[in-house]
Order: structure tokens, then C-alpha cells, then sequence
């Protein structure tokens, strides 16, 4: 039986900043408290937009604990993998699924983004993180072995690698991955193939993404123990948080929104995006008017998963937020067999053939963002399209 008068912390920084304590509690309540020095600091690198200087309410929100039973907070939540990838570092770990302090604390050196959670002796622990507890005994947390010590939020078999001599190799503890590789599916076919067709395609819609790849397995190193088909390539994206070596911040709209990756389909609709990229990304015109054209090429592409974990924010600044390069954009509906519709609803319709000029006229409107200066955005690609239709 675990004994619910102790704890274990974990030190949070961003770039080389302390942000505040996550205390896992063995009870399963999770608290993030945050240091007095990152809410005093009106120049601090931005954890979440949630707590960004200009955010309405950001100091009542950060000078109270964040609090949660059993999960972390959606803002640390969302930092893990889903689906697969999470059972197979449970297993290594020898723990629960589950335990979102214990992945954290294990994963904690490379995050996607730029924070640090780092694991903290007891007689690390500032004494006042207690003081209204009573009785709390602070424990070491133990370094539990495990391969693959890296995280990367999406429910595919995806990892963190390196490239070294044109062959890559699954990030070891303290190197930093400059690749996402996704390996072939069990499930679906071709499914690299698919992404590398789809987001070039995007590009040459004008839909800024990162360099992306098509591998030979065979020029993959150290994989765990997974089942693979018989396929040739993986698919590879280049980490758009990582750049020489450095990591750059970012975070998902499932984290700006507050909600857990089990809401990323039925919690928010485009318009909530939209108005936040408009309103608090540094260059907010640009940054919507390429959201409103990467949502137009979702429909035309026939992609039915671009939910709230597939839209994220960069700060590459540390502080302001921008929108980040596309990724995970796939042709869903060659998979989804009879699939019509959108992840999120637009202008109230998630149909890609009602799907129309009003319907994303509504969806500026409702984002507060000038049709003006959206409209001509959606007539360019939709131009090209008709163009090439005739030339056929």
C-alpha cells in the first residue's frame, strides 16, 4: 500500500529558467506550483499561452496551484504519447499507463517544446511547497531504466531520432532529436507514403511545413522490439522544437485550451483557433490567414483528423507565440472508408461537400478576423485547382 503522506517533485525550467514544482502525490493528486520568481517576472519565457503576460486573468491564474486527481494538468498531460507508444514506455517502465507523474518524471529531458522536468532530491525541495500539508514526507524518486527516453505527443508509432551519416538513431538520454520518424502502420497501409503525398501537396498549396522525408527502414537504428509490415519506408518530419541543438518552445491547442487529449475532437471548434491566433500570435494576420488556407486544404485533401493536437504555437523567442509549421496532414478518408467530415466544426458544419465560401466567411466572422483579408487567401488555391481541372 503506498503511503499517502509522501511525495515526489519535480523541478520545472525553460530555457535554463526555473518555472515552478510539480509535486506527485502518492494518493495520485498531481500539484504544479509555480515559483515566486516566474510570476514576479514580467519578461518570463512563456510557459503556456494561460500564462503569458497580455492573457486575461494570467495572475490569478498562476498564483494558485494547479491542481489534478490521478492525471497532470492538460498543459503537462497533453506534453505525453498516446496510444501505443505510451503502453510500450509503460512496459519498459514496469508502471501504469496511467501514472502521468511517472512518465513525466522519466521523460522529462526531452519533452516536445523547450521545458526541463527534472527529478529533485528531498533536501532539494523548498520547505513552504508543504507547509499547509503537515506530515509530508518528500522521497527520492527512482531512476527507472528504460529505452526510450523521449516524448512525442500522438497516438502513431513515432520516435525522437538523430541523423548521423544519412542513417538515424532513437535519441539516447541527453541528445536531442532533430527528427520525428513514423514508422509504417499495422493498421493501414502505406500510411508514410500517404503523409509524404499529402503535406507535399499542402506546400505546393502554400502551407508552410518543415522538411519532411521518405526513410528505407532500413536506415533506421536501435528501434525497440515492434511489430512492423512489410513496407519499405518511414515517414520523416523535421522537429520544428529543435534547431542546432537548441530546443524552442511550443505548445498544442489541446494545451491552450486546457482540455486532455480525449477532448482533441469534441471540445472546440476552428473559430476558438482562429480567434487566438488572431488576437495573440505576434504576426496575427499572417498567422490567420494561413490557418484559414491550411483548413481549406484539409477539406480539398480529404482529411478528417486535424483536431485540436494537430495545430500548435511556436515561441521562438521564448515569449511570443506564432503558429507553427503544419504537420500530421494525411488523406484520412482513403482509411475512414465513408468520412465526410472535418475534426472540428466550421462555421457550423464539419461536411466537407456542404463546405462553401459562407460557411468559411462565418468562420472569419465569428473569429473576429476580416473576410477581406481572408477571401483572397481561399481564391488562389482554389484558382490553381480549376486551372489544373482544365488542362487535364
Amino acid at each position: 500500500m503506498p503511503d499517502n503522506n509522501q511525495v515526489q517533485v519535480l523541478k520545472l525550467t525553460l530555457h535554463d529558467r526555473l518555472v515552478g514544482y510539480l509535486a506527485g502525490f502518492q494518493n495520485g493528486r498531481n500539484v504544479l506550483t509555480f515559483a515566486e520568481e516566474f510570476i514576479a517576472d514580467t519578461d518570463r519565457p512563456t510557459f503556456s499561452l494561460t500564462t503569458h503576460p497580455d492573457f486575461p486573468n494570467v495572475d490569478k491564474h498562476i498564483s494558485e496551484p494547479w491542481a489534478r486527481n490521478q492525471r497532470l494538468h492538460p498543459i503537462l498531460s497533453n506534453l505525453l504519447p498516446e496510444g501505443a507508444l505510451r503502453e510500450l514506455l509503460a512496459q519498459g517502465l514496469k508502471t501504469h499507463p496511467d501514472n502521468e507523474f511517472q512518465l513525466l518524471s522519466h521523460l522529462g529531458q526531452d519533452l516536445p517544446g523547450a521545458l526541463i522536468a527534472s527529478p529533485m532530491l528531498p533536501d532539494e525541495i523548498p520547505h513552504h511547497l508543504f507547509a499547509k500539508y503537515g506530515g509530508i514526507q518528500a522521497i527520492k524518486i527512482e531512476n527507472l531504466s528504460s529505452e526510450n527516453k523521449f516524448s512525442l505527443a500522438g497516438v502513431q508509432m513515432k520516435f525522437s531520432m538523430k541523423e548521423m551519416d544519412g542513417r538515424y538513431h532513437v535519441s539516447r538520454s541527453g541528445e536531442l532529436g532533430d527528427w520525428i520518424i513514423k514508422t509504417p502502420s499495422t493498421k493501414h497501409k502505406h500510411v508514410p507514403l500517404n503523409e509524404y503525398t499529402a503535406m507535399t501537396l499542402a506546400r505546393l498549396a502554400g502551407i508552410n511545413i518543415p522538411d519532411i522525408r521518405l526513410i528505407e527502414l532500413s536506415m533506421l537504428d536501435n528501434l525497440p522490439p515492434i511489430n512492423l509490415p512489410k513496407e519499405k519506408y518511414a515517414f520523416a518530419i523535421r522537429r520544428f522544437d529543435r534547431a542546432d541543438s537548441q530546443r524552442i518552445h511550443m505548445e498544442d491547442f489541446a494545451q491552450v485550451l486546457i482540455k486532455y487529449p480525449h477532448e482533441k475532437y469534441n471540445s472546440a471548434n476552428y473559430e476558438q483557433i482562429g480567434k487566438i491566433i488572431y488576437q495573440y500570435t505576434g504576426d496575427g494576420l499572417v498567422n490567420a490567414q494561413q490557418f484559414a488556407k491550411r483548413l481549406l486544404i484539409n477539406i480539398l485533401l480529404a482529411n478528417g483528423d486535424a483536431h485540436l493536437k494537430n495545430w500548435s504555437l511556436l515561441y521562438q523567442d521564448q515569449i511570443t507565440p506564432e503558429l507553427s509549421p503544419a504537420y500530421d496532414i494525411v488523406m484520412t478518408r482513403v482509411y475512414m472508408g465513408d468520412e465526410k467530415e472535418v475534426a472540428l466544426n466550421m462555421g457550423k458544419t464539419k461536411k466537407w461537400y456542404e463546405a462553401n465560401m459562407s460557411h468559411f466567411e462565418a468562420w472569419s466572422n465569428k473569429s473576429d478576423i476580416p473576410w477581406r483579408a481572408i477571401k483572397p487567401f481561399l481564391e488562389e488555391p482554389l484558382s490553381k485547382l480549376a486551372l489544373c481541372g482544365q488542362t487535364r
